[in-house]
């Protein structure tokens, strides 16, 4: 197989070889094969050493040269990761015995002496040629990409790194951050004591086309420019509101650097701060204090209109639940009179937000996107390039029925108090009791819509992590079904889906 890329590195030093591991291991995934050919002494078991560390998220992790094991493997937070070295491989059978294509086609495999293979080695690989370079510490790295989808990966990261070069972080770890269930991957890099984090945003027209509806984002607004994140977060800093800065951008790409907010959040040992929910809550009714423009405007000029969180948005959105998340729990697809009865009453309950308040829902407001800030503002607010106008209820509704984290009654009791004492010092009318039949609507609504996300998302991506979280997803569905307000929905489900059916 020829190559579909070429490129060659040169570094002057170890550090110089472990920057370009960083940016190697930043676009591994499983089954990926990188062949590392070079004479003795060139510096294969060191690249490896610390694409291994750079995936491990320890960088003074023991990583022994497999010479005379021929393999060690490494589990790490995202994948396994193998690596072999075949330069006393005896006999292919050998290969056999360690086990080469089992752990060639679970993980990320870095293979030194690969020639010796033979034709066990995968066509699809990149292949590395490590030769001297300048100085007795320089190299020079000969990367050929031979398929496997490593061409635009490559040219990817090495963007990233000319991005973080161009923004002041030259010479930047770069080390992963476990992102949400969109198309965005995110990444810390840091250099010295300065910290930032690259975003990239595929467009998701590119990897998000479905059999039952292909136009699924554009229905329900979700954002597919980085003007919208810029916008959105240059627009709540100019309200006194915490969010990152724009460091640096590659249109072209869709990679954006931003500030760091750091990684306290709101959230320890699995159980909620109170205190830092009652501000989260606090600081989400003074948002509601804020007319919101309806285009918001970034630093630069950038320009985003702001899309209406509108009934057909709603509806769309708690369809998913029908369509994914019933035939997983009850075993059998929907009945077409079934799923019209359920379009029906959300329809009716959702009317009613025809005319709300045209606030700036975040869309997303709970723990994971809540990061404690040690001076000004305590709220660091992150992913919200989908916000758009609606009901404040939603994002409250959001903050107390947490998806990562179970919130005890008397906590979101507390939080809600907290957020009607905090309206009524600017809308001494506000009704708390409408604002909290709304909230349970709407709590219902985005329950139902995670549940039926997560399980679409597992089945088109292969990817189940989030699927730990359905359990008290349902819980937080079922416990609003109690509310009168969703009495029919209540029937509906407790009909096609009997607690016997329920695991």
């Amino acid at each position: 197989m020829s190559p579909s890329y070429r490129k060659t590195v040169s570094v002057v030093d170890e550090a110089g070889t472990r920057r370009l591991a960083d940016d190697i291991a930043a676009i591994a995934r499983p089954g990926d094969v990188i062949a590392l050919h070079g004479d003795l002494g060139m510096g294969k078991s060191a690249f490896a050493r610390a694409v291994v560390r750079r995936l491990a998220g320890d960088p003074g992790l023991e990583v022994p040269s497999p010479t005379f094991t021929l393999l060690q493997s490494y589990e790490t937070a995202r994948f396994p990761v193998h690596h072999f070295d075949l330069y006393r491989l005896a006999d292919p059978d050998e290969l056999i015995e360690i086990g080469f294509a089992e752990a060639v086609g679970e993980g990320l495999s870095l293979i030194e002496w690969p020639d010796r293979a033979g034709e066990e080695l995968s066509a699809e690989r990149l292949d590395i040629v490590i030769s001297e370079g300048e100085g007795l510490d320089g190299r020079r790295f000969s990367l050929e990409a031979r398929d496997g989808g490593w061409a635009d990966r490559l040219d990817e990261t090495f963007a990233v790194r000319d991005l973080l070069g161009r923004a002041g972080f030259q010479g930047a770890e770069r080390r992963h951050l476990h992102g949400d269930a969109s198309t965005r991957s995110f990444e810390r890099a840091t250099a010295g004591g300065d910290a930032a984090v690259v975003m990239r945003w595929p467009a998701w027209r590119a990897y998000m086309k479905r059999a039952d509806d292909d136009r699924y984002e554009e229905i329900v607004h979700l954002a597919d420019n980085l003007t919208a994140f810029s916008a959105i977060a240059d627009t709540l800093r100019r309200h006194g509101f915490r969010s990152p800065r724009v460091l640096d951008c590659d249109i072209k790409r869709r990679l954006m650097l931003v500030e760091d907010l750091g990684s306290d959040g709101i959230v320890r040992d699995d159980a909620p701060i109170a205190e830092r929910y009652l501000v989260a809550a606090q600081r989400l009714a003074d948002l509601a204090a804020v007319a919101w423009p309806e285009i918001a405007v970034d630093d630069a000029g950038g320009r985003w209109p702001m899309p209406r969180y509108d009934r057909r948005a709603l509806a769309t959105e708690v369809g998913l639940f029908a369509a994914w998340y019933m035939p997983r729990l009850t075993g059998a697809p929907m009945a077409a009179d079934a799923r019209a009865e359920w379009d029906g009453l959300w329809d009716e309950l959702l009317a009613r937000f025809d005319d709300d308040q045209r606030r700036l829902v975040l869309r997303d407001y709970h723990s994971p996107n809540i990061l404690w800030q040690a001076s000004g503002d305590p709220i660091g607010m992150i992913d919200f390039q989908d916000g758009l106008l609606g009901s404040p209820a939603y994002d409250f509704a959001a903050l107390v029925t947490d998806a990562r984290v179970d919130i005890p009654d008397e906590l979101a009791a507390a939080m809600t108090a907290a957020y009607v004492d905090r309206r009524r010092t600017f809308d001494a009318g506000f009704d708390a009791a409408d604002f909290a039949e709304r909230a349970v609507i709407l709590g219902a609504q985005r329950n139902a819509k995670i549940l039926g996300r997560f399980v679409e998302y597992a089945a088109r991506t292969g990817r189940s992590h989030h699927l730990r979280f359905l359990p008290r997803i349902r819980r937080n569905f079922e416990k609003a079904l109690d509310d009168k307000v969703l009495a029919g929905v209540k029937l509906w489900y407790e009909r096609l889906a009997p607690p016997a059916v329920r695991p």
